[in-house]
Order: structure tokens, then C-alpha cells, then sequence
């Protein structure tokens, strides 16, 4: 294919290029076209090439693809903090945040909250979200106002009811075909039933019908917690009471979640499911087998006590995986970096351990497996002839980075969001040295303060 621009591509440069898909490169460049990307190689190589066109140096520094968040709730992004004292009782966090966003905060509220949030990823290196959201609406605008690519995932309301599927099933439909109306190259829309314990299993066919007919992602929250997995295997537990406290009845399935959601038929349309902590050997061999995919969360899963998930398990069976941040509400930072390194962390401390993960693997996944994990690993996730430019240049030049003796552990061990130096999406910067490129950052802050005030003596 020949990818030669119509008119000069920009090139940029720095110490180090890091493509995924091949070796580092000392010196490297990259050639940027309108959208995608025109050439990979050393700073001699591009020059060569394209000898009429300046090379901008960004110096002791690497030029990577985009971080990937594949799973966040944008639309929550003002209770930042807010639901901290309640986090110990799982129920009382849940009413918290429902009762706050049902209560308090108003469309516009929801439609801010997500801006600032998308905006933090920008700010982070992040160049696409796999965002799922209640008010869907708000994190679909935010993406696209901020230049990001992603998927928005529409979610369901809480509907466990199977006599009323026709009818959620049906609203959830209106809600999906509003935003696909207004899909973009960039911004794409998805279906998310929240969870098996949310979402009856006549709501969940339907949806996983239409979704396979229609070729529609779709995501799921599964295997989260010890008290999701009793549920399942027993109908006993947290979420037995929450059911009795809305007068409604559950049989348990005396199964696992990922088993359950196999036995419906909903792995068929190879689900991106987030979270799978309380997974076993068996329910991995499904997910694999199934061609479904895993967002990995690690610090949100950390901050409730749910426990960790086997992420070498998950590698070792060639599953796609990404890291997600969740919301801010239960993580409380957008900073892929920090969630990858725990994610090392944790799976190197693991007592039940299979292998040891290193560094060039977990930044891989932060990248190409979070591509991988949203379908997009043909567009994005290395740096490739041919592909998007989503790339990000991150600075190597703090002391608390030296020496660099090898890239991919000094990302994953010494980096964080504060050394993104530059953000771009499709060839388009869209941050640049701490200034936002498409939105007002300092009305923006004032606006997330007011909403703070309001929820603070709502």
C-alpha cells in the first residue's frame, strides 16, 4: 500500500521511539499525515526520505502510542473523593452514587463531570475510552469534544425483571440509535447490560441478539466481587438483600458469573467484560475459547478489597486485555501508567502466581491490548505505516527517571501522567506542554467546582 502523503507529513522525533510492534528505536522518528501515519524509522532514515521537511526534536524523551482506558465511567467524574467514606459498605456506595446523580446533579451537571473527565485522560496520554454510561449522551459528547477516539458504551438502567425486557430492551434501543446517528470516525457506540446481577436474563438475550445481528460491541461488568460470586453460586449474600429490600426474586444459576453469562449465550458476541477478578481456571478457558476480551482494573478493584485479578492467567491464555481506570469515583485518577504499574505489582505479588510479568508486556497491553480489548487493534496501538496517528510523546527528562537503561520499565516504574508532554488523535494534537487544544480548561475547573458546592449541601 503506499501511504505517501499528498503534501509534507509532519516529522517528529525523540531519543526513543517505542512502535510496539517492533524493537525500541535510538533516535527514532515518526511521519505523520493528515490522519495516519506515513513512515517509522530512525532520525536518519526520515530525514533521508523526506529531506524538505523540519524535524521537530522533542529530546530526552519517547514517542509511543496512545494509552488505551477501556473501561471508565466519564458521566462520574465530580464524585471524585465524594463516596470514599461509604466505600467499605459496597450497598451504601451504590445508593450514595445513585441517590446523588438521580438527586443533585442535573443533565448539564453529568455532561460537565464527563468533559473534565475525558479531558484528565487527554491530559494523561490517553487517546481512547471504552466509556460506558448511564446518561450515555455526556460521555459520547465529552469524547468528541475533546478530540479523543473511543467507544461509548450505552448502559442499561437497573432491570433484573424479565417481565420487563420488551420494554427496557426497547428504551435502551431509542437511547443507541440516537447516539449511532451522530457516530463519528472517531466515536463509535456500544451496548452495555450492566451486570449479570442487574439484568435479567430474558434483557440480556435480547441485547446479546441484536448485538451479534447488528455487529455492536458490547461490555459487561462481571465476576467483581466475592459477594457477585456468592450471589451466583448460592442467592445468598449482599446483593440477596438488596433484591429482598426491592421485593424481587432471584434463583441462583449455582455458577459462576462468566458461566452463567456463557450458558445464556451472551460470550457469543465476545464481550469486552470488565473487572473478571473472581474468576477460576475454567471460566478463563471460556472467556479465551470464546474469543471475549478483559479490561483489567486493578487499583479500583484494589480500593474496594475485591481482590486481584490473574492477569498473567489472562496473558498466558491469549486473551486481549486492557487496563481501565473505572470511574474516578472508585479509583480516583485517570492515569493509565499508574494502573499499569500496579497491575505489575500486583501480579508479581500474587501468592498464587503462574509467571512473572515484565515491564514490556504490561506496557504492551496499556497499548495494543487495550486496542485488542475495543476491536480497534487494526487502526490503533502501535506505530505503523498505514495506521491512525494516535501517538503520545512523554518526557524522559525528570531526575526521578535517570538513568534510562531500559524504556519500557522506566515507563511502567518511574512515569506517570504529569510527563505527557503531547497528545494527538488522528494527526490532530489535541494537548500540548500542559495547554488543552479543544476546550477551556480554566471555565472548565470553575464548573466542577460549582457542581462540588451543590453536592456537598444537596
Amino acid at each position: 500500500m503506499n501511504y505517501e502523503p499528498k503534501k509534507n507529513p509532519r516529522l517528529l522525533a525523540a531519543d526513543y521511539l517505542l512502535p510496539i510492534s517492533a524493537e525500541p528505536i535510538s533516535g527514532g522518528a515518526i511521519a505523520v499525515g493528515e490522519k495516519k501515519i506515513i513512515a517509522v524509522g530512525t532520525i536518519k532514515e526520515l530525514g533521508e526520505k523526506f529531506p524538505a521537511v523540519a524535524i521537530e526534536h522533542f529530546g530526552e524523551a519517547v514517542i509511543m502510542p496512545g494509552l488505551i482506558n477501556c473501561h471508565s465511567h466519564l458521566e462520574i467524574t465530580a464524585m471524585r473523593g465524594f463516596l470514599d467514606d461509604v466505600e467499605a459498605d459496597f450497598y451504601s456506595w451504590l445508593m450514595k452514587l445513585t441517590k446523588t446523580r438521580g438527586e443533585r446533579l442535573t443533565e448539564e451537571d453529568i455532561k460537565t463531570a464527563a468533559l473534565a473527565g475525558a479531558l484528565e485522560g487527554v491530559r494523561a496520554g490517553v487517546t481512547c475510552f471504552g466509556d460506558i454510561g448511564r446518561f450515555g449522551k455526556a460521555g459520547f459528547e465529552a469524547l468528541k469534544i475533546n478530540g479523543l477516539r473511543g467507544v461509548l458504551f450505552q448502559e442499561t438502567d437497573f432491570s433484573p425483571d424479565d417481565q420487563t425486557a420488551d420494554e427496557e430492551f426497547s428504551k435502551l434501543q431509542d437511547k443507541f440509535l440516537e447516539l449511532k446517528d451522530s457516530e463519528t470516525e472517531l466515536v463509535r457506540v456500544g451496548l452495555s447490560p450492566h451486570a449479570p446481577y442487574t439484568v435479567s436474563r430474558r434483557l440480556f438475550e435480547k441485547i446479546t441478539d441484536y448485538s451479534i445481528a447488528e455487529n455492536i460491541k458490547i461490555s459487561v461488568h462481571a465476576a467483581e466481587s466475592n459477594e457477585e460470586k456468592d450471589f451466583f453460586q448460592t442467592g445468598a449474600g449482599f446483593f440477596a438483600g438488596v433484591y429482598k429490600k426491592l421485593n424481587l426474586e432471584w434463583c441462583a444459576p449455582q455458577t459462576s458469573p462468566v458461566r452463567y453469562l456463557s450458558d445464556i449465550g451472551v460470550l457469543q458476541a465476545k464481550p469486552l467484560l470488565a473487572h473478571c477478578v473472581k474468576v477460576s481456571d475454567a471460566d478463563i478457558r471460556l472467556i479465551a475459547d470464546s474469543n471475549s476480551r478483559i479490561a483489567h482494573c486493578p487499583k479500583s478493584n484494589a480500593k474496594f478489597g475485591h481482590g486481584g485479578a490473574p492477569l498473567e492467567k489472562f496473558l498466558s491464555a491469549k486473551i486481549r486485555v486492557g487496563f481501565g481506570s473505572d470511574s474516578v469515583a472508585s479509583n480516583n485518577t485517570c492515569d493509565v501508567f499508574e494502573e499499569a504499574r500496579f497491575a505489575a505489582l500486583f501480579a508479581r505479588n500474587r501468592a498464587d502466581k503462574s509467571r512473572f510479568l515484565h515491564a514490556r508486556e504490561i506496557i504492551e497491553a496499556a497499548t495494543l491490548g487495550g486496542a485488542g480489548a475495543l476491536g480497534l487493534e487494526r487502526e490503533i496501538g502501535t506505530l505503523e505505516a498505514g495506521k491512525q496517528a494516535d501517538l503520545i510523546v512523554v518526557s524522559l527528562d525528570n531526575l526521578a527517571q535517570m538513568p534510562v537503561h531500559d524504556v519500557y520499565s522506566t515507563l511502567l516504574f518511574a512515569s506517570n501522567a504529569r510527563d505527557v508532554q503531547m497528545t494527538m488523535v488522528a494527526g490532530e494534537e489535541i494537548y500540548r506542554y500542559g495547554a488543552a487544544k479543544k476546550i477551556d480548561e480554566a471555565e472548565l475547573k470553575t464548573r466542577i467546582k460549582t457542581i462540588a458546592v451543590k453536592m456537598s449541601i444537596g
